[in-house]
């Protein structure tokens, strides 16, 4: 019984191969547009999670005063 073959390149992983073809279709300013903008949306998003965090600590401050 023999051994399966080893690859000698790893297949590409889905967000490698969605670059390749962003760089095909878009110019490096566009692409630099949209990844700015996905930036602001992640850091939007994690801004947001702070302050239900934040809400959270303040309404059990002020329920363990009352």
């Amino acid at each position: 019984m023999q051994a399966a073959p080893v690859r000698a390149h790893a297949r590409p992983s889905v967000t490698t191969a969605l670059r390749a073809v962003e760089s095909l279709l878009l110019s490096g300013g566009q692409r630099t547009a949209r990844r700015n903008a996905w930036t602001a949306v992640l850091e939007d998003r994690r801004r947001a999670k702070d302050r239900v965090e934040v809400q959270h600590v303040l309404d059990a401050v002020a329920d363990h005063r009352s």
